[in-house]
């Protein structure tokens, strides 16, 4: 773990600042920061489905912190995942425990939240779902981080520029699709799946699973095992929390039916 302690040292990011600090005068610096925005932009659409997901079962209010907060954490663990995090998913399993999570989280999403009766439950289902947001994000970012640290070509202050100038970006894309979900309740089961997908491709690409897959049956038909993980993990997703909303709209509607024997 010496890696991580490395990159938290203080000393570190200040040279890093100060590195960046004295390009700011080149044109090719700011070509830099536009090419960091568009290329965040072209990789969100992931990160805006699941804030938006999250947020839509909340009241008015805490959706709109919900979808700023969520885009702030977007960003901000794209600046982490460069020196920390990015890494760390290298480990053998950490992509097999985090797939496995996701499948959770996306399923979890297909379950819809009661109304809260008050501010204290609200308040509460507003940080629920910035808790989904942070981890399914954490799981999600590593490819995306990738393109965007070789865009950056090690510059930090270049990166936190970039980075920052897309929370606007992430958040209309969120807010575009939590209002295509509204018009369109299919389309939560399409986002779910899609979830899905990407976690049945994150398990299947975890290093030791990869390297076994390829080492055995070659690298093309391990190829089609990763395509075939992702489409389970999609059917898995939709059947399971197809069933978990049922069993709680059940539950919510004996609650509902005791609720009002007990009024009579």
């Amino acid at each position: 773990m010496g890696f991580i302690a490395q990159y938290l040292n203080p000393t570190l990011w200040h040279d890093w600042l100060h590195a960046g600090v004295d390009q700011l005068a080149y044109a090719s610096f700011w070509f830099a920061v536009l090419q960091i925005i568009f290329i965040n932009a072209l990789l969100s659409g992931d990160n805006a489905l699941v804030i938006a997901m999250a947020c839509r079962g909340l009241p008015p209010r805490q959706r709109h912190w919900g979808l700023i907060l969520g885009a702030g954490v977007a960003v901000v663990l794209r600046i982490v995942f460069i020196g920390v995090i990015a890494q760390m998913m290298l480990l053998p399993y950490l992509k097999l425990i985090g797939g496995m999570a996701l499948l959770y989280i996306a399923a979890k999403l297909l379950v819809p939240e009661r109304a809260g009766t008050n501010q204290v439950e609200a308040v509460s289902h507003l940080w629920r779902a910035i808790g989904l947001i942070v981890v399914a994000d954490v799981i999600m970012s590593l490819d995306n981080v990738i393109a965007i640290a070789v865009s950056a070509n090690g510059n930090f202050l270049l990166l936190v520029i970039g980075l920052a100038v897309s929370i606007p970006i992430i958040l209309a894309g969120a807010a575009l699709v939590m209002a295509l979900l509204d018009r369109l309740p299919v389309l939560v089961w399409a986002g779910a799946a899609l979830l899905g997908w990407i976690a049945g491709e994150v398990i299947a690409t975890d290093p030791v699973l990869a390297g076994q897959l390829a080492g055995r049956f070659g690298d093309k038909l391990a190829r089609h095992i990763e395509l075939a993980a992702a489409g389970a993990g999609a059917v898995f997703v939709i059947a399971a929390g197809g069933l978990w909303a049922r069993l709680c709209e059940t539950k919510l509607s004996a609650q509902s039916d005791d609720t009002a024997v007990r009024g009579a």
